[in-house]
């Protein structure tokens, strides 16, 4: 299946009409967050599949007011601690925000993702004994500890997803937060079965379902 994941700016190709000759078809739209909801609606409706998303820390007031009826209206699956099976087969799982540098939503401390980490582990208990697997792709905004992070506190990485790659080995761990503006900067790192990918801007990837 082809994953469409997005994440912190708006691609002027894909807001367009060029977007389906430029992605083809798609099987499933991920948001890893920081994308206004108009931009998600257009190519949620033009490729007419559902999307599934995190929220990131920069979240415009107007979609704070209406977040829940708007991305109802265009078929969102909220994963933040949730685990989801998508028609597909493929399953999924989120955790919303970064490290919590001022006041406001969608900001935690290092100890708050871990006990939201550990909330997500019976579900993935169920799914190894239901479909023989734990998880498929891991949707966070900020990035894990020391893989694609920086060192002010608003970009460092989240301990506790190191935890959640290394123990549970999804496919995927998609991420955003961390913008990408010089081609050396590093987007893709292997650990164990785990891509972990910084998908700013746009992704295509492939998953292949066990």
């Amino acid at each position: 299946m082809k994953i469409l994941s997005l994440s912190d700016v708006v691609d002027p190709i894909l807001y367009s009409p060029a977007l389906i000759r430029r992605c083809g078809k798609v099987d499933l739209l991920i948001s890893c967050g920081d994308i206004p909801m108009d931009y998600l609606e257009y190519v949620s409706s033009m490729l007419s599949i559902p999307l599934y998303y995190v929220h990131g820390n920069h979240v415009r007031d107007k979609d704070i007011g209406h977040r829940q009826d708007e991305f109802h209206y265009v078929g969102g699956t909220n994963l933040h601690m949730n685990i989801i099976k998508h028609p597909s087969g493929a399953l999924l799982a989120g955790i919303e925000g970064c490290l919590r540098y001022r006041p406001g939503p969608y900001l935690y401390t290092q100890t708050e993702m871990w006990f939201m980490a550990f909330s997500l582990v019976p579900g993935l208990m169920r799914n190894k004994i239901k479909y023989g697997r734990y998880l498929d792709v891991l949707v966070t905004h900020a990035p894990a500890w020391h893989i694609h992070d920086e060192d002010d506190l608003p970009h460092q990485g989240i301990r506790a997803f190191n935890w959640l790659v290394k123990v549970f080995q999804p496919t995927f761990h998609l991420h955003g937060h961390v913008h990408v503006y010089r081609p050396d900067i590093i987007t893709e790192t292997q650990v164990g079965k785990t891509r972990i990918i910084n998908t700013y801007g746009y992704k295509l990837l492939n998953l292949d379902i066990e």
